[in-house]
């Protein structure tokens, strides 16, 4: 099941053949249409899968070879160029087709934003979910410049489907005065700056429960990633976000569905972000994907 049936572009190393044989589904997400810095995200998941070429298919993490996981790289969604609100409709829609065939929905951005729609069809299908964001920024504005769908309002969009007690953010480190205050006063959980250390505290919490994880990028600090739109300094490592990783896949909870954002290959000439990149989507499909 494939957007172009004449696709010969890269797919994510060791990806399955058939689609309908796959547990685990890889889809990309090509759309930057709402960026309020740099563009360039849209480019990123197929950079991610030209750098998995160069992955090793066994990692000493997990303990597990690719070859364990049967998983199969769809390609990116034909997005409508410009047009957020269209390209949010066939990213759901096409979620949806995932979770209806019991599979595991691992999506490759493009900006933050198009986690929404993701989440909405998780939702529906996962009512009792919770959300585990991975990220420099809160995400919990209202709106940007007057603009409701924008990468800087997906997470404030998904506390108000699914509720902020639901919602746990991690290695926060920018963001306006107000959504700090909201993430104070409103019952979501916001660890600022770190993410290993609090990850590890509120795991046996979340135990038994249906999860979803977003993984922004730039929740790394530039050495480790200088691709993306809105690079932060004072992030974390590329070591520590594998220890995250690590720590949801040995941990009780049932992740039903994983993306990861915002790798914009344009400003960084060295590659370490799509090839940091993939390795975490390696560890995310060994670890995750049961």
């Amino acid at each position: 099941m494939r957007f172009d049936e004449g696709y010969s572009g890269k797919v994510f190393i060791m990806s399955r053949p058939s689609y309908e044989e796959a547990d685990a589904i890889i889809y990309g997400m090509p759309m930057d249409w709402t960026v309020s810095f740099r563009p360039g995200s849209r480019f990123g998941p197929n950079r991610i899968r030209e750098a998995s070429i160069g992955l090793e298919e066994y990692s000493p993490y997990m303990d597990r070879h690719l070859e364990e996981i049967h998983y199969y790289d769809a390609g990116d969604i034909p997005l409508p160029f410009g047009n957020p609100e269209r390209s949010l409709d066939m990213i759901r829609d096409y979620v949806r087709k995932i979770l209806a065939m019991d599979k595991f929905p691992l999506g490759l951005g493009g900006e933050h934003l198009v986690t929404w729609p993701i989440v909405q069809a998780v939702y529906e299908k996962y009512p009792d979910m919770a959300l585990i964001h991975i990220d420099a920024h809160a995400d919990l504005r209202l709106e940007y410049e007057g603009e409701e769908l924008s990468h800087s309002t997906p997470v404030r969009k998904i506390c108000e489907l699914i509720g902020p007690e639901n919602v746990y953010s991690f290695g926060i480190r920018s963001g306006m005065r107000e959504e700090f205050e909201y993430a104070r006063t409103s019952g979501m959980y916001m660890a600022k700056y770190d993410v290993a250390e609090p990850l590890r505290k509120v795991m046996p919490s979340l135990q038994g429960r249906n999860v979803y994880v977003t993984i922004d990028i730039d929740v790394l600090d530039p050495a480790f990633a200088p691709g993306t739109g809105t690079a932060e300094a004072g992030g974390i490592s590329s070591r520590e976000l594998l220890e995250a990783i690590r720590l949801i896949a040995k941990s009780d909870v049932r992740v039903i569905g994983a993306d990861l954002v915002e790798v914009a290959p344009a400003y960084d000439p060295t590659e370490k972000t799509p090839i940091a990149a993939s390795k975490f989507v390696r560890e995310m499909i060994l670890g995750w994907v049961k």
